[in-house]
């Protein structure tokens, strides 16, 4: 499951400009009550807002169907070598009639915006943000069938003339695109919901239309995920919840956020409350892993997959935590993810959008909104600070704690970088997605001066001291085994990193430990997850072990190979992904082997150390420091800094200003110096 639109646009589509101007100034920056400049500017959006008609038409109306117009913005605006933005639509334009072989707009994306006006008034009182909400909303009613067999569905694509377009090329499932429950159905939930919110003050018959709709959602959805509450199904032996919305808890976690802000302005909606409390229980049982093992308590956000995480659409967490204030339960859950999982991805390179099981793809504003909501709503529930100081230096990548070491928002144009590749390549393309997701960031910082101050401070690229990679094709191979490509790197649920190696039953082979490896271990321990294939089927074992630099071997392990169990729902037997060998490297380690007895397909191994950190710099060579433990360690912060120990529910477990501080596993540091 990869995101539905592709992430980094390379070059400039041809023939592609839209009926649109291109965006010739930067606008002023926005000001806040007292003349304060806000870091929220949403004049980019707005340039991306276009009107399009809403004729009415059999299984598609609106509200107020006396002004048939609404808004909706351009999915992607391509930038000239002069700063200028050109809107244009998804896939190839056709010239004669002015149609894409997607569309211009898409429902995911006016979903989303509706959400930025209706946060963006909530947040500064500004009665066009709320008007431009109401027609944003407007028009993804008017993409909701609202009758006939697929009712309570919805179109994604649209065209500038207001033409629906049901079957885009490529095709995207489900075709036609509002024939069953789908990742944009659940961004309609979520905006009728955060909606319903905005005007149930202001404006009652909106608010009552936009009830009607968000039930005639759950009809459709009661049709599928809803309708299969408590049956669950099987993800290569382990057991899968098979109620969520296109069996993604990441989906199903957007549309968590519409019902919450639904029954906040309406708390005796027993239906909504209903739907709450079982999509819920779904993405609860999505977590997976814990402290020292992949995923590191990570929400999984699609049940075709035990081995692949995205930080796109990474609001599971927040969704549970906004949730957990009604049903009382999966806050664990997410604390695990943001006070776990997100230390361990702030330490390992940053918000990458794929860990399948290895970190890698482009960062996005959206993986990092998705992060930082999902902390600040775990905050909100907990209480922890600590998780407020994550979420400071998650926004920081908006500022240059990225790859690239740039700001990648500005606050004077409100533009957005549409990503940011591994090797430090900026898309400058700044489309829909992108700037919605970097104004709620935006909008949340504007609420709290302190965390704002914090993620502007960071305006380099982190150093990361943490997880090491030692590709098997890399490693001596020997008793016949052998290197194996495979046709392509993608299986279906994860990724191999490259060539794989197999060894049949003798077959060893054998790591040397880089400088980098070698310091980590030397400093304070660290464990082996060897990245396998381990099959559906018994498969035989494999022994681990560590040798030191005078050849004394300590034996690490011996992992099944095989009896993952029933592949069900899965497209792969078996599954890729980490494995921890439970006795950790003694500190001369200098070389790791396995010897196979049975069919090893080795990808790689992980080495994690004890303790992972990042090191952000900020103004006049201050640093601030993230430790994360994965087992007991000791540590100190920098001489004249100071820090504070954190649990993973960010609250305070203690200070730790000079000397050595024992941390536990799974708690945290924030360290200033």
């Amino acid at each position: 499951m990869l995101t539905r639109r592709t992430l980094l646009r390379s070059t400039v589509l041809a023939a592609a400009a839209a009926p649109a101007a291109t965006a010739v100034a930067a606008p002023a920056p926005q000001h806040g009550r007292g003349g304060k400049k806000r870091l929220t500017n949403l004049a980019h959006l707005r340039f991306l807002l276009a009107e399009v008609p809403l004729p009415e038409i059999e299984g598609h109306s609106t509200f107020d169907a006396a002004n048939p117009v609404g808004l909706a913005p351009w999915t992607y605006a391509d930038r000239a070598e002069d700063g200028t933005f050109t809107p244009v639509g998804g896939g190839d334009l056709d010239t004669a009639t002015g149609h894409w072989s997607q569309g211009a707009y898409n429902a995911d994306d006016i979903s989303r915006a509706a959400i930025v006006f209706l946060r963006a008034h909530a947040a500064f009182g500004r009665a066009e943000d709320l008007t431009t909400a109401r027609d944003l909303l407007r028009t993804q009613a008017y993409l909701q069938t609202d009758s006939g067999e697929f009712a309570g569905n919805v179109v994604l694509w649209q065209q500038s003339d207001g033409t629906l377009n049901r079957s885009a090329i490529p095709i995207e499932l489900p075709d036609p695109s509002d024939s069953d429950e789908s990742y944009w159905l659940a961004r309609t939930v979520w905006a009728f919901g955060e909606g319903i919110a905005g005007f149930a003050d202001t404006d009652p018959d909106f608010t009552a239309f936009l009830r009607d709709r968000l039930h005639l959602a759950l009809d459709a959805l009661e049709r599928a995920s809803l309708g299969r509450y408590g049956q669950w199904e099987v993800a290569d032996g382990v057991p899968v919840p098979g109620w969520l919305i296109a069996g993604g808890a990441d989906a199903t976690g957007e549309a968590v956020l519409g019902l919450v802000a639904c029954l906040q302005a309406f708390p005796d909606d027993a239906r909504v409350a209903e739907a709450l409390a079982r999509y819920a229980e779904g993405i609860e049982a999505m977590a997976s892993g814990g402290v020292g093992i992949w995923p590191f308590g990570a929400i999984l956000p699609w049940t075709g997959s035990q081995s692949f995480w995205h930080a796109w659409g990474g609001l599971a967490p927040a969704a549970l935590a906004a949730a957990s204030t009604v049903t009382g339960r999966g806050l664990d859950a997410a604390v695990g993810d943001v006070g776990v999982f997100t230390p361990q991805l702030l330490t390992s390179g940053g918000p990458f959008n794929a860990w399948s099981p290895v970190p890698g793809e482009a960062q996005i504003a959206y993986g990092v909104q998705s992060r930082v909501e999902s902390l600040l709503r775990t905050a909100d529930a907990t209480g922890g600070q600590g998780l407020r100081e994550l979420a400071a230096l998650a926004a920081g990548w908006f500022f240059g704690a990225n790859p690239a070491g740039e700001q990648v928002y500005d606050p004077a144009t409100g533009v957005t970088v549409d990503g940011i590749e591994t090797d430090g390549r900026i898309n400058r393309n700044s489309g829909a997605e992108s700037t919605i997701h970097a104004l709620l960031t935006m909008i949340a910082l504007d609420q709290d001066k302190k965390l704002a101050r914090t993620a502007q401070s960071l305006t380099a690229t982190p150093e990361y001291r943490g997880m090491q990679w030692l590709p098997a094709e890399e490693a001596q191979l020997g008793g016949g085994a052998q290197v194996v490509t495979p046709e392509s790197a993608w299986t279906g649920e994860s990724n191999w990193r490259g060539a794989y190696v197999l060894a049949e039953a003798g077959g060893t082979v054998r790591f040397e430990l880089g400088e980098e490896a070698l310091a980590a271990v030397a400093a304070g321990g660290a464990t082996a997850h060897p990245v396998f294939h381990r099959l559906a089927e018994d498969a035989g074992t494999a022994t681990w072990t560590a040798i030191s630099a005078r050849g004394r071997r300590t034996e690490l392990g011996t992992l099944e190979l095989g009896g993952v169990g029933e592949r069900g729902v899965t497209e792969w037997d078996g599954v890729l992904k980490p494995v921890r060998l439970e006795v950790p490297l003694p500190a001369r380690t200098v070389a790791l082997e396995v010897v196979s007895e049975g069919r090893l397909e080795l990808d790689e191994v992980m080495l994690l150390p004890t303790v992972t950190l990042a090191v952000f710099p900020v103004d006049k060579g201050a640093h601030v420091t993230l430790l994360l433990a994965s087992a007991e360690a000791e540590v100190r912060v920098r001489r004249g800094g100071s820090g504070t120990v954190y649990r993973a529910d960010g609250t305070t477990a203690g200070p730790i200003n000079r000397g050595r501080r024992t941390l536990k596993p799974g708690r945290f540091v924030v360290a200033q110096g």
